[in-house]
């Protein structure tokens, strides 16, 4: 039974191979281990992702889809040879497979032919995504090659496994074709000869790479806010709209006054409730003793609003 490593050990033997090594976010917890388990171990898979372009490819690894959720592998591989850290721990990348492909990379073997897809992979392997649009015409730089080479070995080299434990997708699931275009012959042979070596490379320095930027902060003009919160749907007209609306109402979905479903840019009855509730808690009342706020939102308290939830007001 092989178990994996810490996420902070895996980090480390990645770049004892020679690695670029970039960890992305809350990678070492990001996972969907309440799902399943993750592990025993006992291969690497290697995948292409058909999309273009490292930083959108990160975040759809990292994030996935709405009916697919990230983290969609472990690693991203960039064409620039750079190992993105997306995930630690289950991910979904490899799905039902054939049990016969499994035992054999158990046993050291070469797989057969997947003809079935039964056997839950996302438990038993390491993913990598390749940016790569596999299509067979987009290129495969050396850079790249090298990384794929280096990780393979790098965690083949940790659990005492041969080439044979790294697999394409293709040889797990039936009907996949990925990773298209890498000779696949040349690339277990590349990783035999690395693993025959014995020892990993001298670790390469790693990039200085700028923190990211602070995000930006969405802007909500009151005018345009007091304008759709006064519209009546029910009176003859179009209701204004103001885009605005819906950062208000995130906002107070976060305080627990709205519910979620409620937030939708439309600021209706609920969601003018919502912010007479806010207001209250800011120490305001309506006009008349024991009335309500008005809901109607004003500077003051659409800017406490804004700097408890991250939005700036302007007007």
């Amino acid at each position: 039974m092989a178990t994996a490593p810490s996420a902070a050990a895996f980090a480390a033997l990645l770049r004892a191979e020679g690695l670029t090594v970039v960890e992305e976010g809350n990678w070492q917890t990001h996972n969907r281990n309440h799902k399943g388990p993750w592990g025993p171990v006992n291969g690497v898979m290697i995948h292409h992702t058909v999309t273009q372009g490292t930083a959108a490819t990160v975040r759809i690894v990292r994030d996935g889809y709405s009916t697919l959720p990230g983290p969609l592998c472990h690693g991203m591989i960039a064409k620039n040879g750079w190992v993105h850290l997306v995930g630690y721990g289950r991910a979904n990348h490899a799905g039902l497979g054939d049990p016969d492909v499994l035992a054999a990379v158990i046993a050291d073997k070469a797989p057969p032919i997947d003809n079935e897809a039964t056997v839950d992979g996302n438990r038993h392997f390491y993913g990598f995504e390749c940016e790569n649009m596999g299509d067979g015409k987009d290129p495969w730089p050396p850079e790249q090659l090298l990384a794929i080479e280096q990780v393979s070995t790098a965690i083949c080299r940790y659990h005492d496994w041969s080439a044979r434990s790294v697999i394409r997708h293709l040889d797990w699931q039936p009907g996949k074709v990925d990773p298209r275009g890498i000779d696949w012959a040349a690339m277990q042979a590349r990783i035999g000869k690395r693993l025959g070596d014995g020892k990993p490379t001298a670790t390469q320095p790693q990039p200085q790479l700028p923190p990211p930027p602070p995000p930006k902060k969405p802007v909500v003009d009151l005018s345009k806010l007091v304008a759709a919160a006064r519209s009546n749907p029910a009176a003859a007209g179009t209701p204004v709209t103001y885009s605005g609306v819906k950062t208000v109402e995130a906002a107070l979905v976060n305080e627990g006054l709205l519910a979620k479903k409620y937030s939708d840019g439309h600021y209706g009855t609920v969601t003018k409730d919502a912010m007479s509730a806010w207001q209250e808690r800011c120490g305001y009342r309506g006009r008349k003793p024991g009335q309500p706020a008005d809901g109607i939102p004003g500077k003051t308290t659409l800017a406490k609003l804004g700097a408890k939830h991250g939005f700036t007001v302007i007007n």
